[in-house]
């Protein structure tokens, strides 16, 4: 998975997935913070305003997109914790 953040594009093996600009908006954060965990409030405090309502599940929603698009390995969630964002196990060395 490749992530340019001058074009707003995410590819996967080379191939253009389409993201909404808010789950680009989450992977890139998790991007960001590669092999940490990040909170669902952390997460909604960077994608939205801060009057959002946090008891919503888009975070969830977002995530679940995000990992039919691009696989379910992509987005690890920490019960309790958030979620991390670790290198895939084919690409690594």
């Amino acid at each position: 998975m490749r992530l340019d953040t001058r074009s707003g594009r995410v590819t996967l093996n080379g191939e253009p997935v389409k993201l909404t600009a808010q789950e680009y908006k989450l992977l890139s954060y998790l991007l960001h913070h590669k092999g940490k965990v990040v909170s669902r409030t952390e997460l909604i405090e960077h994608i939205y305003d801060q009057d959002f309502d946090r008891d919503s599940n888009t975070i969830e929603v977002f995530v679940t997109r995000i990992r039919k698009k691009l696989g379910p390995d992509v987005i690890t969630t920490i019960r309790g914790l958030g979620y991390s964002l670790d290198e895939p196990a084919a690409s690594r060395g």
